[in-house]
């Protein structure tokens, strides 16, 4: 039995993609062909995680559109829509030095140059141009995923060190 932890998000489920129950997926890496090379997904939210075997799957712009057993029209396709996409963290290469899985970095705790922490990584958006760490604390702080305004990731020691201000 796999545990929360044995599990990355890679991508989410963007739209119904046609009506033959095909979907349109946002991946989550820098390169979107990673999630091509999975035979399986857990999809949903939450303890509400179903196994899909990929039928079919193929480049479509900066996205995927994928086929999956059992998905097979517009309705199924929808009711798929904003779940995420998990694959076996046993079946992931290991991330280069600086690198990271987005779901490493959920719970860590965000500490800025003074030492305050200004809270935890609540969830992570693309935004095109670079990532955005979602930080809630007393309040809510968006800091961009680059090096001018993050320090060292320390995944096994639970903190990331930030250049912001409590007042940002």
């Amino acid at each position: 039995m796999n545990l929360p932890g044995d599990w990355v998000v890679m991508g989410r489920i963007a739209a119904p993609f046609g009506i033959k129950g095909w979907v349109k997926v946002q991946p989550f890496s820098e390169d979107p062909g990673t999630l091509m090379d999975f035979e399986s997904w857990r999809v949903g939210r939450g303890e509400q995680q179903m196994h899909y075997t990929v039928e079919a799957i193929q480049a479509h712009g900066s996205a995927l559109a994928a086929k999956l057993v059992g998905i097979d029209d517009r309705d199924a396709a929808y009711a798929l829509r904003g779940q995420e996409i998990s694959v076996a963290r046993s079946e992931l290469p290991p991330p280069a030095e600086n690198e990271f899985y987005w779901s490493d970095l959920i719970g860590l705790k965000a500490v800025n140059r003074e030492g305050i922490e200004l809270g935890r990584v609540d969830s992570l958006l693309e935004t095109g141009a670079h990532d955005v760490l979602v930080i809630k604390g007393t309040r809510e702080h968006l800091i961009p995923f680059v090096a001018a305004f993050v320090g060292k990731v320390d995944v096994t020691g639970g903190t990331i060190a930030v250049d912001w201000g409590e007042d940002y």
